[in-house]
């Protein structure tokens, strides 16, 4: 009895087919409910803020510690699709594909669910792409439930929702994409992973083994009389151990205070659907980049009016409370932005912020997180601990190599994305005119990218 369900109803193109997808399903599975941990104890699990554009994460980061036997159960196979059935209104409906890159296996939360599609009719890609289009997105919208602090979407609902059956050449394409978009992004993650390995080489930290000792005895001087910290966490030795390679690095080190010239958090504006300038928050803080596409937006006079909150190209911006904080990623737009509340803001006198943003998301960077954080029930990094980083310099040579790989990552993971908006786009196309139509347009706009071969 929603009216939305009956008042938003999308389009169709009367001169396609369609189906339900529950019709086209070899299963579908709710994920495990189980508790999770950090500690790298059972298998890893995803969970709905570990989908973005319109892949499954590489890596995850929680875990869950479930007898083999059950685990098998919740295994996610290569092409599984995978949906956000529950969160917000914003994260509700997600729909993600996963690539199995390794043998490590991968198992899924409660809130998600894995559609298996028979791919007589429909590929995992071709679904994957429908649920994220405007016309699968607002199909499932509008039979979410929402409540306070929740919006829930039933997914034998979403198996009555009705997919254009477009035809299997048609879906290889889709498919073609979603292939070479994967392998972009394996070369974006390995261009990075060279980048860190470059700076820990340089350091002597490329076999870096933490130390488990939980006892460090200090004196009042070199503790609290020094630091103004009493919480045991905050001296334990593996924190000794990372500065003390830092100090002994040939080329020096700086504390971030002494060439930076703000460090500041940003402030929460009110949030406007199509408002013309971009908010990041701490959410848009992702591995190894920054998520562009799906910044929140507000109005533009909160330009004018938040001065404090503005961010420029080359920016260092770093997630401060929760779950990932620490993580660390350089503003590379020249478009006019905000940062929210739990964003830093910093900026330096001299140096080269490219590099130095990558330092602090660097395991350098966040054992560093994890010594300021350490004591809290709720996990915080303010700007006066940030002012106390230690950042090593490696000589212009070696700072412009770090940069050159996280920018040939960055513009990987870039070409990757637009493959697959390329995809998105292309699917809507053929719903509103034809396949024919469509498929031109996707061969036009993807040009050489499409060349790559399926892994």
């Amino acid at each position: 009895i929603d009216s939305d369900f009956w008042t938003k109803a999308p389009f169709k193109n009367k001169l396609l087919k369609y189906d339900s997808i529950g019709k086209h399903l070899v299963y579908a599975q709710y994920g495990a409910s189980i508790d999770m941990n950090e500690d790298e104890i059972g298998f890893p699990i995803y969970r709905m803020n570990e989908i973005h554009n319109m892949f499954c994460d590489f890596e995850v980061k929680k875990y869950a510690n479930l007898p083999q036997q059950e685990a098998l159960k919740f295994s996610l196979n290569d092409r599984d699709v995978l949906f956000n059935r529950t969160n917000s209104y914003e994260w509700v409906g997600r729909t993600g594909l996963y690539r199995k890159e390794n043998t490590k296996n991968f198992i899924y939360a409660s809130y998600l669910v894995r559609f298996v599609p028979n791919q007589s009719s429909i590929l995992p890609e071709y679904l994957t792409t429908f649920l994220n289009t405007t016309y699968g997105v607002q199909d499932v919208k509008r039979r979410s439930r929402q409540s306070i602090n929740q919006t829930n979407v039933n997914p034998e609902e979403v198996k009555e929702i009705e997919i254009p059956l477009l035809g299997l050449p048609f879906q290889k394409l889709i498919k073609q994409c979603f292939d070479a978009s994967f392998i972009m992004l394996k070369q974006s993650k390995q261009a990075y992973a060279e980048a860190e390995a470059v700076l820990l080489d340089e350091l002597g930290l490329a076999d870096f083994t933490p130390s488990t000792e939980a006892v460090s005895i200090k004196g009042f001087a070199e503790s609290f009389g020094s630091t103004g910290r009493l919480d045991a966490e905050y001296y334990q030795p593996k924190y000794d151990q990372i500065e003390a390679c830092i100090k002994e690095n040939p080329k020096g080190y700086k504390k971030v205070k002494d060439f930076r010239t703000d460090n500041f958090r940003g402030f929460q504006p009110v949030y406007v659907q199509d408002g013309e300038l971009d908010v990041i928050n701490s959410k848009h803080i992702l591995e190894t980049t920054l998520d562009y596409d799906n910044f929140e937006k507000t109005s533009m006079c909160y330009w004018n009016d938040k001065e404090r909150g503005r961010i420029y190209k080359g920016d260092i911006l770093t997630y401060t409370t929760g779950a990932n904080i620490g993580r660390t990623q350089v503003y590379y737009s020249d478009n006019k932005a905000l940062a929210s509340n739990h964003v830093n803001i910093l900026r330096l006198s001299s140096g080269n912020a490219y590099y130095v943003g990558f330092v602090m998301n660097s395991l350098i960077g966040r054992m560093q997180t994890e010594k300021y954080s350490a004591g809290s029930a709720q996990a915080e990094l303010y700007p006066k601990d940030i002012d106390e980083y230690l950042i090593p310099f490696l000589g212009q040579e070696k700072e412009e190599a770090i940069v050159s790989s996280v920018e040939k990552s960055l513009s990987l993971s870039k070409q990757s994305h637009t493959l697959l908006e390329i995809a998105k786009r292309c699917v809507e196309l053929a719903i509103e005119s034809d396949e024919a139509s469509a498929q031109a347009w996707m061969l036009e706009q993807s040009g050489g990218l499409l060349a790559s071969p399926s892994p």
